[in-house]
């Protein structure tokens, strides 16, 4: 089904763009929801029409949205939450995490702008601010570990040193054994 976005939808479009949906999402949702219209060829027509003549305000819109972003270049946000003795969050950080952040700093973001995938450990990570089609911003995220000092490694790290120890130990008790095994005999 061909339908006519009228506001933007992350993964999906942008407003006025043209996209193919299955019916009953089209039919359920977008619709109903005033968030699209079917593209008929009347449709097309009148979108056309309008966007000739909204060309002037489409470039103001741009334009704000390369102002926005240009505020957030450099900026990294930093969180800190509980977490366990091998680095894993209790919770999640998550895209209303970095946006409260982001309003702490005094930059005003839309979480639903904000794409990244929920962060489960300690760790340096990567979020994405989305302010038009062609203008977005990657922002570094770093979770860091409320106050205890050993679970602020990364979880990898943890592991790897949890690990380290146990493999030494292992072999040397079983050839301190194997000798004193054959003198018994």
């Amino acid at each position: 089904m061909e339908i006519i976005l009228k506001e933007d939808i992350i993964g999906l479009g942008y407003k006025n763009d043209i996209v193919n949906v299955k019916s009953g999402y089209g039919r359920n949702y977008l619709i109903p929801t005033g968030k699209a219209v079917i593209a008929s060829p009347s449709a097309k027509k009148i979108l056309a029409e309008n966007l000739k003549q909204q060309a002037h305000k489409l470039a103001k819109i741009l334009e704000k949205a390369e102002e926005d972003a240009a505020k957030l270049n450099g900026v990294s946000v930093e969180v800190t939450a509980k977490v366990s003795a091998t680095g894993v969050l209790y919770g999640s950080v998550t895209s209303a995490t970095v946006a409260e952040e982001l309003a702490k700093k005094g930059i005003e973001v839309d979480r639903k702008r904000i794409v990244m995938k929920d962060i489960k450990t300690v760790g340096e990570y990567a979020a994405t601010v989305i302010f038009h089609k062609q203008v977005s911003v990657e922002i570094p995220v770093t979770v860091l570990a409320e106050g205890n000092s050993a679970a602020a490694k990364p979880a990898a790290e943890v592991e790897a040193e949890a690990a380290a120890p146990v493999a030494e130990e292992t072999p040397a008790p079983a050839a301190e054994d194997a000798p004193a095994t054959e003198a018994a005999e």
